[in-house]
């Protein structure tokens, strides 16, 4: 492939837009599923009698799948991005039907957790697909979109799930619901190819064997995806909980009822949409650097206010941003962590970073925020996360080139 002239966008292939169209489909599942926890979690949590230090523990729990997602991510570099994702969309709609029939709370965290590992999974590999398989000009644009998807499945989520739980079947029929139509991605599957830059990589490695545990950390590349990890871990401090608490917030500190903390989420997540989709093209215009700083900066004014302002309009235009920011900041780091590796560690790089190491932040935090919020309320506790991203941004700009524009194989090389 080579790079347009900046004038003029190198156009799709009838391929790349389907594929394009299954990746935002799969996505947007994606998201639907991310919130639907957030939104059951105050009724689930009344009815098997959950503390808050017990939330946040369940939460936590579920978000370990995250981790161990890094057994399959990293095995896209040995068995190909098509097989990987097979596996992670299907695994991924059976544990999440299979959580509408729950019996209790232990039941409920171990099929959330095997579902969060497909998921996790299914959200990595397509990244990977995002990056290979379309030109270096229209890169961030199709991950910004491909994850904005994402977000549309969060409306979808906000806007049914209290008509869900109005149902005889109460919170169980949200992943019925949402868990069935998966189905039909798993069927869609089948039209999937396999990258060529794996192809080809796979090709100049024949014979090499199971590559080892370690092996991105005996390459060049250790300090970089270490760089990443951290990275990672630091703003999924606060975007994990950014929304994820929001809704127990709103009930218990700000008086809020069922329907107009529904009505707030749909409508900050209906606002924040135009935002999350040019958030990618944002990457490709001015960079990765500067659009970072964009990002980040709403994100953690976004948590601090949505967290720490009185009324429901106020906090209502502020989580527009926390949650523009929770989704804003996956473009710029999944451009940076498929763009700074070569072919036969991307995959390897990602699970690494992102699912073993930077979870740290995403499983943990969650459990944090819960302990402090027994003593100092659930706002005070989440508002403090928004210093994290903070942070983050520093390291990008210290640390992280830019990269816009430029083909993979140049990229890995800077």
């Amino acid at each position: 492939m080579t790079t347009a002239a900046p004038h003029q966008k190198t156009p799709f292939t009838p391929y790349q837009r389907r594929l394009f169209w299954f990746l935002s489909v799969a996505s947007f599942f994606e998201g639907y599923d991310f919130l639907a926890l957030t939104q059951i979690l105050p009724n689930f949590g009344a009815q098997m009698g959950l503390l808050p230090r017990h939330e946040g523990l369940l939460v936590g729990i579920i978000n370990s799948g995250t981790m161990i997602a890094y057994l399959l991510v990293r095995k896209a570099d040995q068995w190909g991005r098509r097989r990987v994702l097979s596996v992670t969309i299907a695994g991924y709609t059976i544990f999440s039907v299979l959580t509408a029939f729950a019996p209790n709370v232990y039941v409920f965290a171990v099929l959330q957790l095997l579902a969060r590992i497909f998921l996790l999974g299914e959200w990595a590999v397509s990244t990977v697909y995002a990056a290979e398989e379309y030109p270096s000009d229209r890169r961030g644009m199709v991950i910004g979109v491909i994850q904005a998807f994402s977000s549309l499945g969060s409306i979808v989520c906000a806007g049914v799930v209290p008509l869900l739980l109005a149902t005889p079947y109460g919170w169980r029929s949200v992943y019925l619901v949402g868990g069935i139509p998966l189905v039909l991605i798993a069927v869609a599957r089948r039209g999937l190819r396999e990258t060529a830059r794996f192809e080809q990589a796979a090709a100049e490695r024949a014979g090499e064997g199971t590559p080892p545990f370690t092996r991105i950390l005996r390459s060049p590349y250790r300090g970089r995806m270490l760089q990443l990890a951290l990275i990672w871990g630091l703003t999924y401090v606060c975007t994990q909980n950014a929304v994820t608490f929001w809704k127990t917030f709103a009930l218990r500190e700000r008086g809020l009822s069922d329907g107009e903390v529904g009505g707030s989420i749909t409508f900050a997540a209906l606002a924040s949409m135009p935002l999350i989709f040019v958030s990618g093209k944002l990457l490709d215009v001015v960079g990765r650097r500067k659009g970072a700083v964009i990002i980040y900066v709403l994100a953690a004014a976004g948590v601090l206010g949505a967290y720490s302002l009185g009324s429901r309009g106020a906090l209502t235009a502020a989580l527009v941003f926390a949650i523009f920011g929770a989704s804003g900041v996956l473009p710029v780091l999944n451009a940076y962590m498929t763009e700074l590796f070569p072919t036969h560690l991307r995959s390897d790089a990602i699970a690494w970073s992102n699912n073993l190491l930077g979870r740290i932040g995403y499983m943990l935090s969650p459990i944090a925020v819960g302990f402090a919020a027994e003593e100092i309320g659930w706002g005070p506790a989440v508002s403090a996360t928004a210093l994290f991203p903070l942070v983050a941004l520093a390291l990008i700009l210290w640390l992280l080139p830019e990269t816009r524009g430029k083909e993979l194989e140049e990229t890995a090389r800077i």
